[in-house]
């Protein structure tokens, strides 16, 4: 290549490099006012979500807190549902800890709220269908362990007739497995020790100022029982499963908070599957549940055990519009992990 060849591509890629790696100062001034701007918003954002935050941690500081407690552990059925675990509520009032019903996966909810298995120490049964007694022996044996609770009491059960014969069986079919761990050190025998109660309607527990009283419902088991728990004042009424009941209604009056059981089926099942006439008869529809609602008049009434027959979806049973045909104050459908703090008022917690 010539000399003046080679001085003329020199020249050339200078100028090239130059313009492509040196910013113009148009575009210096534009790309550090872009940087400002960029620092502005994102300190005006970090200010903004500091104060929501602090805003929000003020809130929380200053709502009113209750020592009457209710969480649903699980709001389903028999049907296998990672949305809605089996039937069971914990009720916490003062110091006291009550379960009630032990339904699939209540060990499991517990622990999402921090409660651990061996912190049970008390169970009510509505009745000994199993989608509700299924999570018992995981409650029981699993609050034995020292990292879940190490239970060192025994652990009651009250319920129906066949209760006290059911934790009996159960205490012998896991013998082995209990003798074991106590041989080697593992639990307090006292922990895995269970005590079964047959109970009657009326107050069958009261210790620490909560009372539970006991009353029957209709369901297809026999005896089947709905609860009152009353607490300073306050009180919560499970339905327990049942159709309308007049107990409910009469158990329910001045609750501040009213857990009520539902069902609900295709109108073109009902006529074709005659299983599904039958668990019907024995559930409650919305509309029956309204007029138990109507009747109570609760501060909150909420669903749980939410049975949903055949293909039926949650959206297309219109739960809530089908209960306002014959009740016009406030219902909600419950969710698993849902909480109520019970006082003056009824404060709803969703996790």
């Amino acid at each position: 290549m010539k000399k003046s060849a080679l001085r003329k591509f020199s020249v050339s890629l200078i100028l090239a490099l130059t313009l492509t790696v040196l910013p113009t100062p148009t575009a210096i001034l534009a790309k550090d006012a872009s940087q400002k701007e960029a620092a502005i918003l994102a300190k005006d954002a970090s200010q903004k979500e500091a104060a929501i935050l602090a805003k929000d941690a003020s809130q929380k500081e200053a709502a009113p807190t209750s020592d009457f407690k209710v969480t649903l552990l699980g709001t389903g059925t028999p049907l296998l549902s990672m949305k809605r675990f089996g039937p069971a509520t914990l009720v916490e009032a003062g110091g006291e800890k009550l379960l009630f019903d032990a339904g699939r996966g209540v060990a499991l909810r517990m622990s999402q709220i921090n409660v651990m298995p061996g912190e049970i120490t008390k169970l009510f049964l509505t009745h000994l269908h199993s989608d509700h007694t299924v999570g018992l022996p995981d409650v029981w044996l699993t609050g034995t362990l020292t990292t879940t609770g190490h239970r060192s009491t025994e652990f009651e059960v009250w319920g129906p007739a066949g209760t006290r014969t059911m934790m009996e069986d159960l205490e012998k079919a896991y013998k082995r497995d209990i003798d074991t761990r106590i041989e080697h050190g593992y639990i307090v025998p006292e922990g895995a020790k269970p005590m079964g109660h047959d109970i009657k309607p009326g107050i069958v527990y009261e210790k620490n100022g909560v009372q539970v009283e006991a009353f029957l419902v209709s369901h297809d088991i026999d005896p089947s029982f709905g609860y009152r728990i009353n607490y300073k004042g306050h009180s919560v009424v499970l339905s327990g499963d049942t159709t309308y009941n007049e107990n409910v209604v009469q158990h329910g009056k001045g609750a501040d908070l009213l857990i009520h059981e539902v069902a609900v089926a295709k109108p073109e099942d009902l006529v074709n599957i005659p299983a599904f006439q039958k668990i019907l008869s024995v559930h409650t529809t919305p509309e029956q549940a309204g007029k138990v609602f109507s009747q109570t008049k609760p501060k909150l009434a909420v669903y749980s055990h939410v049975v949903l027959l055949g293909d039926m979806s949650e959206a297309s049973a219109h739960l809530l519009y089908r209960t306002q045909s014959t009740y016009d104050g406030k219902v909600i459908v419950g969710e698993d992990l849902m909480t109520f703090e019970i006082g003056e008022e009824v404060n709803i917690t969703e996790r």
